[in-house]
């Protein structure tokens, strides 16, 4: 029983920490394709080095309105033993 009522939380911080990043891309004139596009950039650079979990890929804006920062939670399988150094 006490299992649903966390799962109502849960439900709540997640729509919750959504519509921060939504208005956070409002706020900085971002659509919401542009955030896929860097999403994707950003998972083709680091996959060229480590093997990441894509499902557990967590992307959010953070912070207030003078400072931002865009925060990644990538989980990482292993590391590439083939990728090359960039010189």
């Amino acid at each position: 029983m006490f299992g649903w009522f966390r799962r109502k939380e849960q439900s709540k911080e997640v729509a919750r920490d959504r519509l921060k990043l939504v208005l956070m891309q409002d706020r900085m004139a971002l659509a919401p394709h542009t955030m896929e596009q860097m999403k994707d950039a950003v998972i083709v650079a680091i996959s060229r080095f480590v093997e990441i979990d894509e499902k557990g890929l967590e992307f959010e804006w953070k912070g207030n309105e003078r400072n931002k920062a865009l925060v990644a939670n990538i989980p990482v399988r292993s590391v590439r033993r083939s990728a090359k150094a960039i010189d």
